[in-house]
């Protein structure tokens, strides 16, 4: 049985990690972690867990939960984990962190973008960026994931086969994404209170949002060299979701069956990736609940352009479930394993 803590329990994506790993058939949670709460049963937090979890919270103390874990999920805030991280914790302790500290291969720019230094890049090397799809041998062999973003996987993976097999031009790529409320976390914001989210929709980080970055550094892999892309998130008044629309001028006269079998033929052995049929748009309320990503594509021969569609929940494929779905890999487990979720409806 693998021992798992997971810091931050708390937040949204720490809350959906202990729903996933409870019913986790090889895993035991060992450590419910939150400064917030500490000493406060976690079921008085979260009333769904009420008969399911009788521990109480406990801090964030590392050194005494790398001797009793084998693997340490990190739902926290950009820097905590960059700041506490030591040669002596990896050297007990696998790690899958949810933040952005080693997401990104060159610390300039995780600084740029941030707007924090980093406390330990040279851990960056090590990190394997955990988009299970795209990097799983790497996956396999690590002590630290870098747990991608939800907006990031999303994007990455709706383009990255036509990037890859040079279908669409990717230094002409535009993304448009949107999200339901949570992926902004559990802490209180004006911004996300219920009057000025309700029956509103609004653009934000227009230009600034940090997760352009690592989808460039990925789809650049992709690419095959370095690319710049256009990347605006919104926010939408719902719980969960992410879809992302995205537009891209194609290299050649491309059908739309060629773009679609490049899209079967990389997901074709994927069990969370779903290449809809032909014409079928992807929903948010149809992946929600779930680790599944559902994607499209279609062709506007009248302007030359892809148009590209994901979804997910961004709690679960966009969170916690990436982060399962990670640790089952370093640990040689069935990759779907505690990740069997029918997507919730209504």
């Amino acid at each position: 049985m693998i021992k798992a803590g997971i810091i931050g329990a708390t937040g949204y994506a720490g809350a959906e990690l202990v729903r996933i790993l409870l019913r986790h058939p090889d895993v035991e949670i060992v450590w419910y972690g939150s400064r917030s709460y500490v000493e406060q049963p976690y079921a008085d937090i979260y009333r769904n867990m009420f008969k399911l979890v009788e521990e109480k919270c406990l801090d964030d103390d590392l050194d005494t939960l790398a001797k009793e874990a084998d693997v340490i999920f990190t739902a926290t805030p950009q820097g905590y984990l960059a700041g506490v991280m030591t040669d002596e914790l990896l050297d007990q302790v696998k790690f899958v962190d949810l933040s952005a500290d080693y997401r990104l291969t060159d610390v300039h720019i995780y600084e740029e973008w941030y707007k924090i230094t980093h406390k330990s890049p040279q851990f960056i090397p090590e990190a394997v960026y955990g988009l299970c799809e795209i990097h799983r041998e790497d996956i396999k062999k690590a002590r630290l994931v870098a747990n991608p973003g939800c907006y990031t996987t999303c994007s990455i993976l709706t383009a990255w086969p036509l990037v890859k097999k040079g279908l669409i031009d990717p230094d002409t790529l535009i993304i448009d994404a949107k999200s339901g409320t949570s992926g902004a976390g559990r802490s209180a914001k004006t911004a996300n209170l219920f009057c000025e989210v309700n029956e509103n929709m609004k653009a934000y980080g227009v230009t600034t949002h940090r997760h352009t970055p690592e989808i460039e550094e990925q789809l650049s892999l992709a690419a095959g060299h370095p690319l710049a892309l256009s990347f605006t998130p919104h926010l939408v008044p719902m719980n969960r979701g992410i879809l992302v629309t995205e537009y891209a001028t194609l290299t050649g006269d491309h059908t739309v069956d060629e773009l679609r079998d490049a899209l079967i033929e990389q997901y074709k052995d994927e069990p969370f990736i779903r290449v809809l049929p032909k014409g079928v748009c992807p929903e948010t309320r149809w992946v929600e609940g779930s680790n599944f990503v559902d994607i499209n594509v279609m062709v506007d021969a009248r302007t030359h352009r892809a148009i590209i569609m994901g979804a997910l929940d961004n709690l679960v494929k966009g969170a916690a479930g990436q982060a399962v779905q990670n640790m089952n890999l370093m640990f040689g487990l069935k990759e779907d394993a505690g990740l069997d979720l029918v997507p919730l409806f209504p």
